[in-house]
């Protein structure tokens, strides 16, 4: 996967994830390729540390690298069947080069009767089934030791065909004695039990080893309680090794032989494609490239577009291409749609590329250019919430009341995707008694649109209701009464997030819970949750000191109001002095409200 931002860029980009990373030098020739669990930590190992740490090669490599790409894969094993492939493949400069002789071992079980179940690493097909491969031979080892011991089978290589059992032409051997084979052979074992444990092993062998862990932990129990601890160690080592068993590699497969693999990923402006190259089962070529849209091209033009240029770069494609969607048939190339095997695992890999590829870019572009990204986002929820127009501006209603007190209805304002503050408002719900959210929510949306209205101000391209269907209903009633529900979009929010009502419609939307359009909606929801929480509590404070204020004899509820909007708060009227209160105040007031908080006896003083 190529990333041509620069090796800082990379660097501060790179994911946690395991993988294969490639350096390229600067006439854009690979001169290493390595192998990860963690990409992020090894590949800025050799650029955080001091080059004097380095030893002598390592260092002129460092010196050399120009360009850093990079794989993600599944696994950490997958990852050193990825760099096997990539090096045999490029023989890049500094790293040791690797014959071609030695292959990947695999299990297998053949295809006999009485099955035999060995390692191997030479493929031979005549129907046995093989699992692999295994980038540890000590993984693989022990995988067929445990099976071994849980389900004793044949190890000799005699030919158990029913004529040859029927006649008795075989005698149990050692294995039988030992407890290592159960004498199929001689019909000790019928060929059903066999073939029950031969099942259960596929199980196994296919990454079903949950029931084998508990069987261990239970066994590694009862040994420590038994004070063997030998035998405890030996059994947690085989549970580490299998915890991180790897049933089946997506890099390498015995049952797909050459092909290509493509995946996209498109947004309204830009299209990134992934490549992987399958040669003989294994992947030894992976790319991805970035398409500007010119038009508004479908993701089909767009793959067409990408396969014809990897055609190019690579002297022709494989015979088989497999894709995640029908493409048009172009002659001499079968297209295929997977949707399970390996065949659907590899476009798995290949669309985990290009979604990485896509993100890290984007966020790039997005970094230099801020403009872009707001276009883009605007465009996205454009697109995910149906709109006729692009949703500069977005207001959200929210109310608060407390025990039916108070009720506040709070406005929060976004635009461009973020929050405008200074058009933040809220109303004190004037015309309705007690905890009444749909009236509330009526009497909020009339005044605000009507004020809109009335000032000549733009109305929103969007206004999000939070609240579900009987919201929305309150709502929409006043955009009706003022003429205006055809020049707005509404949508009420329910309370889980995702799902989005609109009008005249019984079927709410669901939104991709990682789509950014949905971030915005949760973000303009905690907004209005917060603001609307906020001016609710300044309204019950102010009120509850107003009632304090008005406990003073002489003093009435406008006098104590007008303390506050001057003082904000008692603690200022308690420290002001006589001359200040003067000021706002009528003389015998302000000296009622003096001499009640200077009093000596009073508990409010300070005095």
């Amino acid at each position: 996967m190529h990333n041509h931002f620069s090796i800082q860029d990379t660097l501060k980009k790179l994911p946690h994830n395991p993988g294969v990373y490639q350096f390229y030098d600067e006439n854009d020739k690979i001169i290493y390729i390595g192998k990860a669990k963690n990409l992020k930590k090894r590949v800025s190992s050799y650029f955080n540390r001091d080059h004097a740490e380095l030893n002598t090669k390592t260092r002129v490599l460092v010196t050399k690298i120009k360009k850093i790409s990079f794989t993600i894969v599944d696994s950490e094993i997958d990852a050193w069947l990825l760099e096997n492939n990539l090096i045999k493949k490029h023989q890049p400069r500094y790293n040791v080069l690797l014959k071609d002789d030695k292959t990947f071992p695999w299990i297998v079980i053949k295809n006999e009767p009485y099955p035999r179940l060995f390692w191997t690493r030479k493929i031979i097909k005549d129907g046995s089934k093989y699992i692999g491969p295994y980038g540890s031979v000590t993984m693989m080892h022990t995988v067929l030791d445990l099976i071994k011991q849980l389900f004793p089978l044949r190890n000799c290589n005699l030919n158990l065909s029913d004529k040859n059992i029927q006649n008795g032409k075989y005698k149990v051997c050692l294995e039988y004695q030992i407890g290592n084979c159960k004498g199929p052979c001689q019909n000790l074992q019928t060929q059903t039990d066999y073939n029950y444990n031969i099942e259960k092993i596929k199980e196994i062998l296919n990454g079903k080893i949950n029931p084998v862990l508990n069987t261990l932990k239970t066994e590694m129990e009862i040994a420590a309680q038994n004070l063997q601890f030998e035998q405890a160690q030996k059994i947690k080592n085989k549970l580490d090794l299998l915890s991180n068993y790897q049933s089946k590699s997506t890099v390498v497969s015995n049952t797909i032989h050459n092909i290509d693999v493509f995946n996209i990923s498109a947004d309204t402006q830009h299209a990134f494609v992934n490549y992987l190259k399958i040669m003989n089962g294994t992947v030894v070529q992976t790319q991805t490239i970035e398409i500007k849209k010119r038009l508004d091209e479908t993701d089909e033009e767009l793959l067409t577009i990408a396969i014809s240029e990897f055609s190019n770069r690579f002297n022709g494609l494989a015979h088989e291409i497999i894709v995640p969607f029908p493409i048009a048939e172009i002659e001499g190339i079968k297209f295929t749609v997977p949707t399970l095997g390996d065949k659907k695992k590899l476009l798995e890999l290949s669309k985990k590329n290009v979604l990485y590829f896509k993100k890290e870019r984007l966020e790039q572009y997005e970094k230099l250019n801020p403009h872009i990204r707001i276009e883009r986002l605007l465009l996205q929820m454009q697109q995910d919430l149906r709109l006729n127009q692009l949703p500069k501006h977005i207001e959200c209603f929210d109310n608060s009341n407390f025990q039916g007190q108070y009720p506040i209805s709070a406005i929060v304002v976004f635009k461009n995707g973020k929050p405008s503050k200074k058009d933040y408002r809220f109303f004190n719900v004037k015309t309705v008694e007690g905890p009444n959210d749909f009236a509330t929510m009526e009497e909020a949306v009339y005044r605000r649109y009507k004020r809109i209205l009335e000032e000549n101000q733009p109305l929103p391209q969007l206004i999000v209701i939070d609240g579900g269907k009987g919201q929305l209903s309150s709502a929409i009633k006043s955009l009706k009464k003022l003429g205006i529900e055809h020049q707005v979009r509404i949508i009420g929010i329910a309370k889980r997030l995702e799902e989005l009502f609109y009008p005249n419609d019984p079927y709410p939307l669901y939104l991709d819970k990682k789509s950014e359009t949905l971030k915005i909606i949760q973000q303009l929801r905690d907004e209005a949750h917060r603001f609307g929480i906020t001016a609710h509590r300044k309204k019950r404070d102010k009120s509850t000191l107003v009632t304090e204020l008005e406990n003073i004899k002489g003093i009435g509820k406008n006098t104590a109001n007008k303390l506050l909007t001057h003082f904000k708060s008692i603690k200022k009227i308690q420290e002001a002095s006589l001359a200040e209160l003067n000021t706002i105040i009528q003389t015998h007031k302000a000296q009622i409200t003096y001499q009640y908080f200077n009093q000596k006896n009073n508990p409010l003083s300070n005095k």
